[in-house]
């Protein structure tokens, strides 16, 4: 792949023997973005597991302390009481079967989705529309719930969802580059911990083998996990 001159300056930049502090990598970003939007920061995981068997499957959510720096639009399929729950806390869209048929006819105005257990009979007839989507809600993440106001709270406050992919790897944004560096430092430790705790008790070995911090168009650093602390 070819890139420009602007991207090539950048690469030659980055030490690649050298694993970079969090809050040195955040700043060398910001530093040498190449872009006149906000991009976005993200973060690659490599696990020691074989996500080859159901059992060491990784899969998890967390609130991130200071968000992820975009309005979340989330949709609740609840009734009755929580319904309204759902409504007060500031979910966008509300409803049931009504909503399930706008889906199907190809309405997607929605960036997240939670259901209450009673409605999954509902939701589970839209799989392959949300599932492709990676919209499915899940107990795992907090998604299928009674409690659906707090987790329409936990949604708009900027929740990150992560699920391990067959390459045994772990992506998530946790923030805009305009963010203060001390601001993605602490989002992306409260994500670290929660990828600690989500440890398989069948992991064997290192769970966690290398960190890398990039932008949307930015380069990859990995990161000393020492800085994670």
């Amino acid at each position: 792949m070819k890139h420009g001159k602007k991207y090539n300056a950048t690469y030659q930049k980055v030490d690649k023997t050298k694993e970079y502090g969090l809050v040195e990598a955040i700043e060398f970003l910001k530093a040498n973005t190449q872009v006149k939007f906000d991009e976005t920061v993200e973060v690659a995981v490599v696990l020691g597991i074989d996500p080859k068997k159901s059992e060491q499957a990784v899969r998890g959510s967390v609130v991130l302390p200071h968000g992820i720096g975009k309005t979340v639009r989330v949709l609740a399929f609840a009734q009755g009481e929580k319904e309204i729950e759902a409504r007060e806390a500031g979910a966008d869209h509300v409803g049931a079967d009504e909503i399930a048929k706008k889906i199907q006819e190809g309405w997607l105005e929605f960036d997240a989705v939670v259901a209450t257990p009673d409605m999954m009979k509902v939701v589970g007839r839209l799989g392959k529309v949300l599932g492709t989507r990676g919209l499915m809600p899940n107990p795992k993440t907090g998604t299928v719930t009674m409690e659906i106001g707090k987790a329409v709270r936990d949604l708009k406050k900027g929740k990150a969802d992560f699920k391990i992919e067959k390459a045994g790897i772990l992506h998530a944004a946790l923030g805009k580059l305009s963010f203060e560096p001390q601001k993605i430092a602490e989002n992306t430790r409260a994500f670290m911990e929660a990828v600690l705790k989500a440890r398989p008790q069948t992991a064997k070995g290192v769970y966690v083998k290398k960190v890398y911090l990039t932008s949307t168009m930015g380069q990859g650093l990995k990161i000393s996990q020492e800085s994670l602390k």
